[in-house]
């Protein structure tokens, strides 16, 4: 992200960047002053000392392109030369991400790299048109995204235990194979369910799962492409978005990629895995975090909070 203090002061100021914001927790727990003030300041996220120190010395060259970046190369998802890789937190997710972004979205105000620098072996970015064939693994994938036949995260066990013994069911209907081996296969799929079923906090069925990024006047295009129609769609639960860059004339509901990214993550955690969570993917917020806290910190210097 290219950062411009000055510019985005400007753009912010006129949209009346909220003091008392609620996110990234429940609702009821906003009660405090101070995290009303900084509503991300419990989360578990490692220093920042390093993108203190590199915002202090400006702006630095990527190492694979030598573009002039601040803290990132949006291009090349990679940490600038002032910004030392070990430094950074790397996450191991639970679930391989495909990003599908819009080819208008522009790189430099885009969150969705966050989660690929933060999480570079569970993440893919692709630009539309240019997006995978999910039509094999659709039993093993799901669409983030809101609509009328998208369901709630916790009925998301059930569905994929349906999509996948139709996916049996599919798999199993060749009339030209051996009855004794087509039986093994659908013995043996069936087991597989039975299995998950008994083990469903260890595997969900759930492979991977797919964000678009775009602003919402731009999905339409994405969203009824041929390659993702098909794909179970979930809507996350409302949450309140801290993103600097609010879409003019949308509801404050309406969250930046990365934010979609760590809530599903959180719930799923929760949810579906039955677990407790402990702030595991908190580290996917380590530049959102920093970039809230610098120009909230900037504006209210210039009195424009």
């Amino acid at each position: 992200m290219s950062l411009n203090l000055p510019t985005l002061l400007n753009q912010e100021s006129h949209r009346g960047f909220k003091k008392k914001i609620e996110c990234l927790k429940n609702p009821e727990s906003q009660t405090t002053s101070s995290l009303q003030d900084n509503p991300l300041q419990n989360l578990q996220i490692a220093s920042h000392e390093v993108l203190e120190k590199a915002q202090k010395s400006g702006r630095s060259k990527c190492p694979k392109c030598g573009s002039s970046r601040m803290f990132y190369c949006y291009s090349c998802y990679v940490p600038v030369e002032t910004v030392p890789t070990k430094q950074i937190p790397v996450l191991k997710l639970p679930l391989k991400i495909d990003i599908i972004k819009h080819p208008n979205e522009t790189d430099g105000k885009s969150t969705a790299v966050h989660a690929k620098l933060l999480a570079p072996e569970d993440v893919m970015i692709y630009t539309y048109p240019c997006i995978p064939e999910y039509e094999e693994k659709r039993h093993e994938i799901v669409l983030i995204f809101p609509g009328p036949n998208s369901i709630s995260l916790k009925d998301l066990d059930l569905h994929l235990q349906r999509n996948t013994k139709k996916n049996v069911c599919a798999e199993d209907d060749d009339s030209t194979a051996e009855p004794f081996l087509k039986q093994a296969r659908i013995e043996s799929e069936q087991q597989n369910i039975n299995e998950c079923k008994a083990n469903k906090t260890e595997d969900t069925g759930l492979k991977k799962i797919i964000f678009i990024d775009s602003t919402w006047n731009q999905t339409n295009k994405i969203i009824t492409d041929e390659r993702l129609q098909g794909l179970l769609q979930i809507e996350l639960k409302t949450r309140k978005t801290c993103f600097w860059r609010h879409q003019k004339g949308k509801p404050d509901t309406y969250l930046s990629t990365i934010e979609a990214i760590y809530y599903f993550l959180v719930d799923y955690h929760q949810e579906v895995l039955k677990k407790k969570y402990k702030g595991q993917y908190d580290n996917l917020l380590f530049f959102f975090s920093f970039m809230y806290t610098l120009i909230k910190n900037a504006k209210s210097s210039t009195g424009k909070e």
